[in-house]
């Protein structure tokens, strides 16, 4: 770089401070506008003499905290909470699980079962959260996303008799399929189909649909039995066909479609043993200090320095904390009630942030449902409490836990307003309309409404939903000055850690950038 430009950017610096110099050198070509989501590759002395402080001690704030100490950064993490993970929360037997406004709860589960309060399965695609569980020796399980034998129910069908989703989605296929090609055979898309297009589109619909040569869909044995085949004479007997009618009138036939969302496509993963085994590693790999029951109180920087005032939950005391730089990964809606000396458009963006809703009741059962060929995937019942999901790891074995409600959206809002009793009735209502006679035999609830967890508030937000306004997603993006925001909640996967991992990322290189920008002011 010429002198004239270190003039310049020293100007810059000394005119409006470092956040000026750094948007002046990426003006001049100097820095790169978007650092790369991917772990930033940075010299191991980088950050050599520097301290940072990471506020949140979630799979966002603890890779920040990875990767900066990587690059010779000190760093020292402080949570509010007992346990790191932050969303990444899994409980087990004898946990202590706190909602505001409620009684607490302790977990009473049988050995060896544990609840993913929070996230709950890694999808193959989610290459930076499975990057760090294969770089921490983190063992992966395959999760069962979704199972043919799970079952799909509608008040509103089939008398409200459960039906397996086998069925469901090949008799739907095939009933469309025939629809279709005899629409096809009669002429009624010879504007849009060639011959050879209009033959090779009914030859692919009978086999798609498994139709007749009459291009009639009269059941398959893709859809299931009604007695199997076996030995013998036993050639088994099929499922007679259900109603295109019926199925268009269920309101739960489209959650078929669940598994084709990109975020459910198999191949879907677990850690061994809990989802918290990735952020346990994450914390046991740091050399920097994690301080936990550590609530921040009050953020505030000066030209050389940022400053976080916390709390001690154990002993009350109030503790001071100055360090180069903050990444602040607490949730929006914590972060609101925290003092601040953040510009007032920076301010009113964080406290404008509305969050989703979520809510999870699971239960310790005996494993009923693998009786009926279910090991794994979910079930959608009827009744407004969401999802069933059963438990991908120990088959055959005497007990697991079944989640046995999960909701977002509306729906957890309606349901988080009912007392938590309510919630587990409810809840085992659901299972009992899914296994008749299997609601009485779930043991010990634990409920999680993820807008009352302390120091969460809310499971995650959608900036293009729920009232959140898309321009203060782009205003939270940028640093002030010393202060970074990160975490899921400024990436396009709010609701996973995959979206914690790459905003952590790019938070790492930004701050990279301002202390590259910050040594050529000081050599100029």
């Amino acid at each position: 770089m010429g002198l004239s430009r270190r003039r310049f950017i020293s100007r810059l610096a000394a005119s409006g401070g470092y956040g000026a110099a750094y948007a002046g050198m990426q003006a001049l070509g100097l820095l790169s506008a978007t650092p790369a989501q991917a772990a930033p590759r940075l010299p191991a002395a980088h950050g050599a003499g520097r301290r940072v402080t990471v506020l949140g001690a979630g799979v966002a704030g603890l890779v920040a905290a990875y990767q900066l100490e990587k690059a010779g950064f000190a760093v020292t993490v402080l949570e509010a909470r007992d346990r790191v993970g932050g969303r990444t929360w899994t409980i087990r037997n004898g946990d202590k699980v706190q909602l505001g406004g409620e009684a607490d709860q302790t977990a009473r589960l049988s050995e060896g079962l544990y609840f993913n309060a929070g996230p709950a399965r890694i999808p193959s695609h989610h290459q930076g959260v499975l990057g760090y569980c294969k770089a921490l020796g983190v063992p992966l399980e395959v999760e069962v996303n979704a199972s043919r034998s799970a079952l799909l129910q509608s008040d509103a069908a089939f008398a409200g008799r459960p039906v397996q989703q086998r069925q469901v989605v090949n008799d739907l296929r095939g009933q469309i399929s025939e629809l279709l090609a005899k629409a096809t055979d009669r002429g009624a898309l010879d504007a849009d189909l060639t011959g050879d297009d209009r033959e090779r589109l009914l030859a692919f619909l009978k086999l798609y649909g498994d139709l007749q040569p009459d291009l009639a869909y009269r059941g398959s044995e893709r859809s299931g039995y009604v007695a199997p085949p076996g030995a013998g004479d036993e050639a088994g007997t099929r499922r007679q066909p259900l109603d295109l009618r019926e199925l268009l009138r269920s309101d739960s036939t489209p959650n078929v479609l669940f598994e084709d969302n990109i975020l459910m496509q198999a191949t879907m993963f677990q850690p061994v043993g809990g989802m918290d085994r990735l952020p346990r590693a994450l914390a046991a790999a740091l050399k920097g200090q994690v301080r936990l029951n550590a609530e921040v109180l009050e953020i505030s920087q000066s030209p050389d320095a940022a400053q976080v005032t916390w709390r001690d939950r154990r002993s009350g005391a109030v503790r001071t904390a100055r360090s180069d730089y903050l990444v602040v990964t607490l949730p929006l809606s914590v972060l609101s009630g925290v003092k601040t000396d953040f510009a007032p458009a920076f301010k009113a963006a964080i406290a404008g942030a509305v969050q989703d809703h979520a809510a999870k009741v699971a239960f310790d059962a005996p494993r009923f449902w693998e009786a009926e060929q279910i090991y794994g995937g979910l079930s959608f019942p009827s009744g407004g409490t969401g999802a069933v999901w059963y438990p991908s790891n120990d088959f055959n074995a005497p007990r697991g836990l079944l989640v046995a409600a999960y909701m977002v959206s509306k729906l957890a809002a309606a349901f988080q307003a009912r007392p938590l009793d309510e919630q587990a009735s409810l809840a085992r209502a659901a299972v009992e309309r899914l296994h008749p006679g299997q609601g009485a035999k779930l043991t010990a609830p634990i409920i999680v409404d993820w807008n009352k967890v302390p120091f969460n508030r809310g499971p995650w937000l959608h900036w293009n939903a729920d009232g959140n306004d898309p321009a203060a997603y782009r205003v939270l993006l940028e640093p002030q000055g010393r202060i970074h925001l990160s975490g899921a909640h400024l990436s396009h996967l709010p609701s996973w850690q995959e979206g914690a991992v790459a905003a952590a990322h790019r938070t790492t290189a930004l701050l990279a950038e301002q202390v590259r920008a910050e040594s050529l002011t000081r050599r100029s």
